[in-house]
């Protein structure tokens, strides 16, 4: 896995564990956590390349809109 990846993934776990924060629910088990972080990141690189865009502003919208698991 490549230093992007990673820190796309990092900031995708950032932003689960702030929605988590926000809507007082608790947060997951880390790797359950990481998981999830790891689907919302693929899902955003294959909405890129489906319909471009930049995948920082694809990773917000997700965890704007996904359901905290």
């Amino acid at each position: 896995m490549g230093f992007i990846r990673r820190q796309e993934e990092k900031f995708a776990l950032q932003l689960l564990q702030w929605q988590y924060n926000k809507t007082g629910q608790p947060a997951p088990d880390p790797p359950t956590l990481r998981r999830h972080a790891r689907i919302l990141v693929d899902d955003a690189h294959r909405i890129a390349r489906e319909r471009g865009g930049n995948i920082w502003a694809i990773l917000k919208e997700a965890v704007r809109k996904a359901p905290p698991r």
